[in-house]
């Protein structure tokens, strides 16, 4: 008495927690879809009876078995009242059917048969079964079996609804801190930039280039978009920089261009000290988007492959979109003439498989360029 009496709390207790009384857990149980089949039209008759006087709304029979497929087609059926020996499919393959229904899924079966030996009992649960019932069977115990089953099947559809909404609130919180974490990726980029006398749009346009440049190249997708997430802070470390270099209107002299080349560096330690790949993959852009092919470039003169594919995609998006670019010293370059100092500079500045890529994707990054035109 005392085990039922702690079960009953138990289960009446979860379902409170769950915002769903015992109560409510009784009225779904009864409105529940049962399905009754037994190749005895008589036997059907009577368990609808037995069912609809104890106060059970949605019941379907069927003498049929082959009609089982196209009724779970139209109806998701909460328990599946089933005879063992019929014709045309027997009771275990009823069961193997509703299996592939029911994949990952509870199976919500009660057996009621004539046949009593051991062995089909053991078939039928190895089959799936979650009960057995022998006839001619005890009402009373019938109907508790069928209660027990349903509140087992609909406890499992409930827990498998709370966990599809605690996916779908996980994925949505896991895409909110990704998108507050690229805001604020993008912003530190932007605050860079404003020291240089750049647009907030170079550090978007450079950094979409880089993702088209490294999907053609053959990075892949995931890469790829770490490298659009931490390309807009390749010049974070110009933050660094004293305004009178930083700002100088004219030529920097040999001291002054040495403090300027220091940005790279001040960047990679500004983003170093944390674990996550976007962070690792930031540093190594702001570390080698000015480092050269032919190893004449800064700050380590690395040469060829010693550069990171990062860095190297990163220094010809950045390179291309400036060039284009209209700024209060310079005028733009034409897309031509662009196009032709990136072909040239192959394997001198740039990465010589890299390079061609640029004509190649031309089309696609005029129309980023577009979107993200400047204003003056």
């Amino acid at each position: 008495m005392m085990n039922t009496l702690y079960r009953y709390n138990a289960l009446n207790s979860f379902y409170t927690q769950k915002d769903m009384s015992f109560m409510d857990l009784n009225t779904q149980i009864f409105q529940a879809n049962i399905l009754i089949i037994d190749d005895e039209p008589i036997n059907v008759k009577l368990l609808q009876k037995i069912l609809a006087r104890k106060g059970y709304t949605n019941i379907q029979g069927t003498s049929d078995p082959r009609e089982v497929e196209a009724l779970c087609k139209k109806t998701e059926f909460d328990a599946f009242l089933l005879d063992i020996r019929m014709p045309h499919i027997d009771g275990y393959g009823i069961m193997e059917m509703l299996s592939k229904h029911f994949a990952d899924d509870y199976l919500p079966v009660l057996v009621l048969t004539a046949q009593t030996d051991r062995d089909t009992r053991l078939k039928a649960l190895e089959c799936g079964a979650k009960d057995f019932l022998t006839k001619p069977f005890d009402q009373l115990e019938a109907l508790t079996r069928i209660y027990n089953l349903l509140s087992v099947r609909l406890m499992h559809k409930r827990v498998k609804k709370q966990n599809i909404l605690l996916e779908e609130t996980v994925t949505q919180r896991t895409q909110e801190l990704y998108d507050t974490r690229r805001e604020v990726i993008n912003r530190l980029g932007l605050a860079a930039e404003y020291r240089d006398n750049e647009t907030g749009n170079h550090i978007i346009r450079m950094s979409q280039f880089s993702q088209r440049l490294a999907l053609e190249y053959g990075l892949s997708e995931a890469r790829a978009e770490t490298i659009l997430n931490a390309a807009p802070m390749h010049d974070i470390g110009k933050i660094g920089i004293p305004d009178n270099v930083l700002l100088k209107p004219g030529k920097l002299d040999q001291d002054e261009w040495k403090i300027m080349q220091s940005h790279v560096t001040i960047g990679a330690k500004i983003l170093s000290g944390q674990q996550s790949e976007l962070m690792g993959v930031a540093r190594l852009i702001a570390l080698h988007h000015h480092e050269k092919w032919d190893g004449t470039g800064y700050p380590a003169n690395l040469k060829g492959e010693e550069i990171s594919i990062e860095g190297r995609i990163c220094a010809i998006a950045d390179v291309f979109d400036a060039l284009l670019s209209e700024r209060p010293y310079k005028k733009p370059w034409t897309v031509e003439k662009t196009l032709a100092l990136i072909e040239e500079e192959a394997g001198k500045h740039f990465d010589p498989t890299l390079a061609p890529l640029v004509r190649k994707i031309l089309p696609e990054l005029l129309i980023i360029r577009e979107k993200y035109s400047d204003t003056f």
